[in-house]
Parts: structure tokens; sequence; C-alpha cells
């Protein structure tokens, strides 16, 4: 039978148990979520699910550490570049984060929730090879401002751009900010996140 022209390609059984575990596992989180959850959205049975994953905690780790590298995949080359600015990496950052997170909206809160609920849990399963604090960018904000501890300016800066995605339902409903509008605001965070991050770099 010819394919209709459009069509997605049929998913292999494991590719359908892992689509049905992003989901499952976003809607509900780890805690709430059972195997047997996963199979029904699968549209398989119990023990073929098993078959191909032998337990909840290992589809857990395949999709949290694909979320965790679309939320981080780029900030760590990014800090760590010898070559670039602080203007440049800040640039950078800001549009990474924010082209993913407006792709991935979901992915904020489900991460930080699983971080808070289960920290011993990230803890054994992201290793980093290089720390904040001994990347370039650390760096460079310490030289450039040795009055003031450069995680602030690495806090800040997260925070002006993860928090409007976190936030992002309280905000709709008390601005009243339909989803068109909210998606032209992110993206112009991108110059302003930059803009105010250089502001707060030079006030005294």
């Amino acid at each position: 039978m010819a394919k209709t022209k459009g069509a997605k390609p049929d998913l292999s059984t494991e590719e359908k148990i892992k689509e049905a575990a992003r989901k499952v596992f976003t809607q509900k989180g780890y805690a709430a979520t059972r195997t047997r959850d996963i199979a029904e959205e699968a549209g398989i049975n119990l023990a073929l699910l098993n078959y191909y994953f032998r337990s909840k905690e290992k589809l857990f780790e395949i999709v949290i550490l694909e979320k965790m590298h679309i939320l981080l995949g780029k900030i760590g080359p990014a800090m760590t570049d010898e070559h670039t600015s602080i203007e440049q990496k800040v640039e950078q950052i800001a549009e990474h984060y924010i082209n993913t997170l407006v792709a991935n909206p979901d992915i904020p809160l489900f991460v930080l929730g699983e971080i808070r609920n289960h920290p011993e849990k990230f803890a054994s399963m992201i290793r980093t090879k290089t720390k904040i604090v001994d990347s370039a960018f650390f760096k460079q904000l310490a030289e450039r401002r040795p009055d003031i501890d450069p995680l602030h300016f690495i806090f800040n800066m997260l925070g002006l751009i993860i928090f409007p995605f976190i936030g992002k339902p309280l905000l709709q409903l008390i601005a009243g900010i339909k989803p068109e509008r909210a998606t032209i605001l992110m993206n112009e965070r991108k110059t302003l996140v930059k803009t105010w991050f250089l502001a707060m770099l030079a006030a005294k």
C-alpha cells in the first residue's frame, strides 16, 4: 500500500513506547506514572513493554536525559568557549534557551519538578564535564566584576530566560495574554535579556 503524502512513517514498537513514556511522564510525573499507563498510551500490552524496557525507572532515565539534553545541550559549550566574549555568550544562551523553550514549553516545569522530587536520582544520572564555576564564562564575569560573585549574574540570566516559561500559565491568567502574544513576547526577550544582563553587569 502506498503511503499517503505527508503521513508520518510508522513508528517501531520501541519508539512508540518511548513516545508514550514522554507524554505520560510529562503529564503525571515519575511517581504517579505506572508502566501500565505507558503501555496503554502506546497501544500495546504490558508484557511487550516489559520485553523492551525492564522497568519504569529505565524508561524515565531515557526520557529525562533526552529533555535535559534539549534544555542544556548548548549551554555548556557556550559557557566554556574561551574565544567568545561575555556579550556573545549571553546572546547565544538566550537565543538557544528561548528557541528551545518556545518549541518545548513543557520542559521547565517537568524537569524542575522531578529535580525537586528526586534530587538523588538526578545527581546520579547527570554528569557534567565542566562545572559552571570552572567555565570561561564564570572567569570572564569574575574579571569584569570582581566585587560581585559571578553566580549572581548567572542566576539572574537564567531567571530572565526561564521564569517566563515557568510562570506562563499564571501570567496568561493575570494579564490575559493569548498564546500568540506570549510567543511574540518570548522572542522579543532574545534581545532584551542581553540588554538587561549587560546593564546589570555595568551597574554600580
